[in-house]
């Protein structure tokens, strides 16, 4: 087994570990730990909220969700020799959660759950259409997931971390502030915003020392967004077995990792999408030098997939068009399509007993694949959704007979209370 060079004690908040790691992007957050290039090594990870999610039946905990904590990411681990203009190499040898015999009540350890988020803290994928927040909480036995708020359903996890990435520049700080800044004044009220400008409160800066931290404070990036140095990107198929080109941006590249998931569907469509947990990480790394003018790699990184995603042979899809649901006609509008199909399967979902929140927390949990299909025929773009139909305990598919189960809706998906 790798040496671990970020552990994590369960039974301690993260920022009372023995090493702290951060929650915003800044080139100033010194590294936690330096590794060689060759180097293989294993770094434990916090859920994103570091406990504040509970297994039980109620989504208050998701209502009241701690946004500006997020997220926990371990690290920064400097790579030895590592200059902008580099390509970092980050291996993925292994992932996993917690092992259960460990001690605390923490997500991964035998379990994790997925949140809607109320359009007041955060908003979702569909959040003009599920504004409330609901919770489900998934079990997991092995590599298969099952929920008492989702009945009737169970699946292959592909498990994955939702985030990771190298330290920006400051020149390239600068710019994410100047651009997401300016977005956010073309509508500044609006609910929920536009974009995460830097927020001192709750940050979190490793090493940062005491005389700098309010400035860097307020001028960290938060890690809502995927960025140019990759990011929470949330791309469920960098999973074990992955390998993934970042691009380096100060010495050392000061690479983070966080934000680990049992399993999501392409999109992360509830926003707290995934099947969160805590867990563990095992990287190899290793360098290109100038690899980022030699590849073009000049923003983003590119990846190659791992090789052990879930094999479903048989899929139930569902299509949108760039319509809304009012009947007005929008241009080429992938984002839009996406939705409409994604309302399309949960509809489905509901002739079969299931409750809109239980379709729309299954259609984020499970490894369900979201596609452009077509964005060239003006003026419709066409999105499509892939529901694997192994995952259902009963026959989805369509018939004469129409739906022939109704499911047992047993404790159902948890709603917040009001305020």
């Amino acid at each position: 087994m790798p040496q671990t060079i970020f552990k994590l004690d369960s039974s301690r908040k993260f920022e009372d570990q023995e090493k702290l790691g951060h929650n915003r992007w800044h080139p100033e957050i010194p590294p936690v730990a330096t590794v060689k290039p060759g180097d293989c090594f294993r770094v434990d990870c916090r859920e994103w909220f570091d406990g504040a999610i509970h297994n039980d039946d109620s989504a208050d905990d998701v209502r009241d969700a701690p946004l500006m904590t997020v997220h926990k990411l371990s690290g920064p681990f400097a790579i030895e020799g590592a200059k902008p203009g580099d390509l970092l190499i980050v291996d993925i040898l292994d992932v996993g959660p917690i092992p259960q015999e460990d001690s605390g009540p923490l997500a991964g350890q035998g379990w994790g759950y997925t949140g809607i988020f109320s359009k007041a803290n955060g908003g979702s994928f569909l959040t003009d259409q599920f504004p409330d927040a609901y919770k489900a909480v998934w079990d997991f036995k092995g590599q298969v997931a099952t929920s008492r708020h989702v009945p009737e359903v169970s699946f292959l996890g592909l498990t994955h971390s939702g985030l990771m990435g190298t330290a920006p520049s400051a020149d390239l700080l600068a710019k994410w502030n100047a651009r997401e800044g300016a977005l956010i004044a073309t509508d500044p009220h609006r609910v929920p915003p536009l974009a995460l400008p830097p927020e001192p409160r709750e940050a979190v800066l490793g090493g940062v020392p005491e005389k700098d931290f309010e400035r860097v404070a307020g001028e960290a990036a938060r890690t809502a967004p995927p960025r140019e140095n990759g990011g929470n990107q949330d791309i469920k198929n960098l999973s074990k077995g992955s390998r993934i080109f970042y691009p380096v941006y100060v010495d050392g590249a000061n690479f983070s990792v966080g934000d680990l998931h049992f399993s999501q569907g392409d999109g992360e469509i509830t926003f707290c999408g995934a099947i969160e947990m805590s867990g563990f990480i095992d990287f190899h790394v290793d360098l290109i030098k100038g690899g980022m003018a030699a590849y073009g790699v000049g923003e983003n990184a590119i990846f190659m997939p791992g090789r052990v995603e879930p094999r479903y042979s048989e899929w139930l899809a569902f299509s949108g068009t760039s319509v809304t649901l009012k009947g007005e006609q929008r241009y080429l509008d992938s984002f839009l399509a996406y939705q409409r199909a994604c309302l399309h399967a949960i509809d489905y979902l509901t002739k079969f007993g299931y409750a809109p929140e239980q379709a729309f927390l299954l259609l984020g949990a499970a490894p369900i694949e979201g596609r452009h299909s077509g964005v060239v025929d003006i003026p419709n773009a066409c999105s499509t959704v892939y529901l694997p139909t192994a995952m259902f305990d009963f026959d989805v598919r369509p018939s004469a007979k129409g739906p022939q189960h109704k499911i047992n809706p047993g404790i159902g998906a948890p709603r917040a209370a009001s305020r």
